[in-house]
């Protein structure tokens, strides 16, 4: 079958990404699904996958993707033939324990990822468990793909972890990737006023055309002070943070008193300079958050067939998976990058 392989290790990402025709067909085991795929959606997930993640072991050629939608077209043992013919959604996220009690968040060891541990979407087909696809119906497959991980990331960084309220005042690092954009599509659901940030004023201008309500232009100085000044000194009750590095102390230093910073990612470093001391005199939080279960799954695609929809920047054919994954690289998206199937 037809698949975008990674071919080993290595920046830029881009030059690694080779079309195949002669991938291995897919196959699907007990509880398993096989899905032809309409669209996948690349995440940061993929480039890390192609830069190398130390500690994995992982091999190549391989296919990253953890954003598909499709349709079924075969099933593994115990699963019910209705499935067949059924366009779904995935959750790449797969439990690996059936011990971890019902309300206790996974943790990232009990969690196996569809497209970064195991072969992902990038490809003309692609396996899931059966109980980690939900079924969608008739929506648009590129809008679906370009849903899932992100909305479900934000969802529990949101409502999950930070337990938003509404009204409240949340601010968005990095506008333009796909977790922050659907972090602000939550935060309008829940009338909360938004601040983004960015390196790129364009990307600003974008958000506050999407409804943004302050934007802010990060010139590689602390702008603590201009969040604050925004907020009438009181500082923003959320922060949405997937970048960390040099964000990290301006977010915290951003934050009102019993404030929430939330972070699912560290792009531009994992050992950030920090405040302790504002930590506890001002009693933050300081909250992790990855993935999310198919309870949370189930809540956002809820919002999704409901009508919020993701920012889609781009949408490349299969065969152009190169310039797919050099659009992302690139970090000049503004929204979800593509790949279309058929």
């Amino acid at each position: 079958m037809k698949a975008a392989t990674i071919t080993g290790e290595g920046t830029p990402v881009a030059k690694n990404v080779t079309v195949v025709n002669d991938w291995q067909d897919a196959a699907p085991q007990a509880h398993e699904v096989v899905v032809k795929t309409e669209a996948s959606a690349l995440n940061h997930l993929d480039l890390w996958v192609g830069i190398g993640m130390p500690g994995l072991g992982l091999e190549y050629p391989r296919v990253s993707g953890s954003d598909g939608c499709g349709i079924v077209v075969s099933i593994g043992k115990n699963v019910d033939e209705a499935w067949i013919g059924k366009r779904v959604l995935l959750n790449a996220a797969v439990r690996q324990t059936e011990k971890i009690l019902p309300n206790v968040s996974p943790s990232p060891e009990d969690i196996r990822m569809i497209g970064e541990h195991d072969h992902g979407t990038n490809a003309e087909f692609f396996v899931a468990p059966v109980a980690n696809v939900l079924e969608v119906g008739d929506v648009d497959p590129v809008m679906a793909a370009g849903f899932g991980l992100a909305h479900l990331t934000a969802w529990r960084m949101l409502v999950t972890r930070a337990r938003i309220r509404a009204g409240q005042s949340v601010l968005i690092t990095g506008i333009g990737g796909g977790a922050a954009l659907a972090a602000f599509n939550i935060c309008n659901h829940f009338g909360c006023k938004t601040i983004v940030t960015s390196r790129h004023q364009w990307k600003l201008d974008k958000a506050m055309e999407l409804g943004a309500s302050d934007a802010v232009l990060d010139e590689g100085e602390d702008w603590s002070r201009t969040v604050r000044g925004l907020t009438g000194k009181r500082g923003v009750d959320i922060c949405v943070d997937s970048v960390g590095g040099p964000l990290h102390h301006p977010c915290i230093k951003s934050l009102a008193r019993g404030g929430t910073l939330v972070t699912c990612g560290c792009t531009a470093g994992h050992a950030p300079k920090t405040d302790l001391t504002r930590v506890f005199w001002n009693q933050l939080s300081v909250l992790g958050s990855t993935m999310g279960d198919m309870h949370e799954f189930r809540e956002v695609v809820s919002l999704f067939k409901n009508g919020m929809a993701p920012v889609i920047d781009s949408i490349h054919d299969a065969d152009d998976a190169s310039t797919a994954f050099a659009r992302l690289e690139s970090g000049e998206q503004f929204g979800k990058v593509i790949l279309r199937w058929k």
